[in-house]
């Protein structure tokens, strides 16, 4: 009896390790490019769910998770599907969390993520496109569409009583969707749009983009752009030439080194930026500060982004994307218990133990339609040189 005892034992500790395994997950974002400011603390909020799940020892039978990051550029097609590649097939990453900026993440979708059969949840991506975009049912978003942006700079320029703005944004799918999306709705609110011309990024020079701009007139200009690269040239341009003073800001222009970069001149600009002033945004930022970082411009995103993926596994009981790609919208809407930042390895027990989740997160995150967030903004005013919070829409 005591040798069967002892061979049961041994069995079972040669079981455990091939149990446990380093689950990988792509944290696939801009590191150089022109939103590159706002990457470090997005790659930071998706690694602090990852280590957060890894420490809980209740991820898939023990399962630590390791994140392996690869370079969107935010631009760049081409080399954004090649790091999407290689991450799947050399990294053998089991889903991405990203990309970040619309243009490359519709590119990685269907070019790389449908035909590997990876899932894909984007912190930033915003474009309308990608509401409609045939996907497998593999991406996901917890950043709301530029669709509900679109609405919320409209009410903004309404409620300031602006009637007429001139309109500027980054030639690509992220610009163009925003630009079309703000159109419609302050047109249809009885503004005007001056002028709605897009801009390269890269270029030394934005002089005739805004002598253009200028000629349109209006009481403000609306960038959409990226705060890094041509928003940011046109902005300068306009300063410098005395075209306009006052500038609206979507999510792309938003961050701490465009006030450093433009200084006091850019004090009483407005824009927006997904956030909501929930339980989960507070203790995301409480956390974000324990290690070492901000709670920026989408970083709660990435948190949330990283920590659907994580419990989706843990609910359908498997790393693979075809099994738990439809756990997704199950973990993330009711019913279930509510879980906030800092309560991964609570959510892990729960859905161990059969039980059901309602993962709010760092951005209150409640996915519909197509997998996408409903949308919470929070409206910015720079002031003295900072972007700070105006308040919640």
């Amino acid at each position: 009896m005591k040798k069967i005892i002892i061979a049961a034992v041994a069995a079972a500790v040669s079981i455990t390790p091939a149990l446990a395994a380093d689950v990988k997950i792509g944290t696939l974002l801009g590191y150089t490019g022109p939103i590159e400011s706002l990457t470090p603390d997005m790659a930071a909020g998706a690694e602090l769910a990852m280590k957060e799940v890894t420490d809980s020892g209740t991820f898939m039978g023990g399962s630590s998770v390791t994140s392996v990051r690869g370079d969107s550029t935010c631009i760049d097609s081409a080399a954004a599907t090649a790091t999407a590649e290689r991450l799947i097939t050399s990294d053998k990453v089991k889903a991405i969390m990203g990309a970040d900026c619309s243009g490359v993440t519709t590119a990685i979708l269907q070019n790389v993520a449908m035909a590997k059969g990876i899932v894909m949840i984007s912190p930033s991506a915003t474009s309308p496109a990608l509401s409609t975009l045939e996907d497998n049912g593999l991406f996901f978003r917890t950043a709301p569409s530029d669709a509900r942006q679109g609405q919320v700079v409209a009410d903004i320029l309404n409620d300031k009583g602006i009637k007429s703005v001139a309109m500027t944004y980054t030639n690509n799918d992220y610009g163009k969707g925003l630009a079309d999306s703000i159109q419609m709705n302050f047109e249809k609110s009885g503004g005007k749009i001056t002028i709605s011309a897009s801009h390269e990024d890269g270029k030394a020079d934005y002089g005739a983009e805004v002598a253009a701009l200028a000629q349109a007139g209006g009481e403000v200009l609306i960038v959409a752009g990226y705060l890094d690269q041509g928003g940011k040239g046109v902005i300068q341009a306009s300063l410098d030439t005395g075209a306009f003073d006052t500038f609206v800001l979507p999510d792309g222009m938003i961050g701490d080194s465009l006030p450093k970069a433009i200084g006091s001149d850019l004090d009483g600009s407005f824009g927006t930026v997904p956030g909501t002033d929930s339980p989960g945004a507070s203790k995301f930022a409480e956390l974000a500060k324990a290690a070492g970082f901000k709670d920026g411009p989408f970083a709660a995103e990435s948190y949330d982004g990283a920590a659907l993926i994580m419990l989706a596994m843990q609910a359908a009981g498997s790393t693979e994307s075809a099994d738990f790609k439809g756990k997704v919208m199950e973990v993330a809407n009711a019913p279930g218990e509510k879980i906030y930042p800092g309560e991964l390895a609570k959510a892990m027990k729960i859905i161990a133990d059969g039980g059901d989740i309602d993962y709010v997160g760092a951005s209150a995150v409640e996915l519909i339609g197509a997998g996408e967030s409903a949308g919470n903004y929070k409206e910015i005013l720079v002031k003295g040189g900072e972007n700070t919070t105006a308040r919640f829409r």
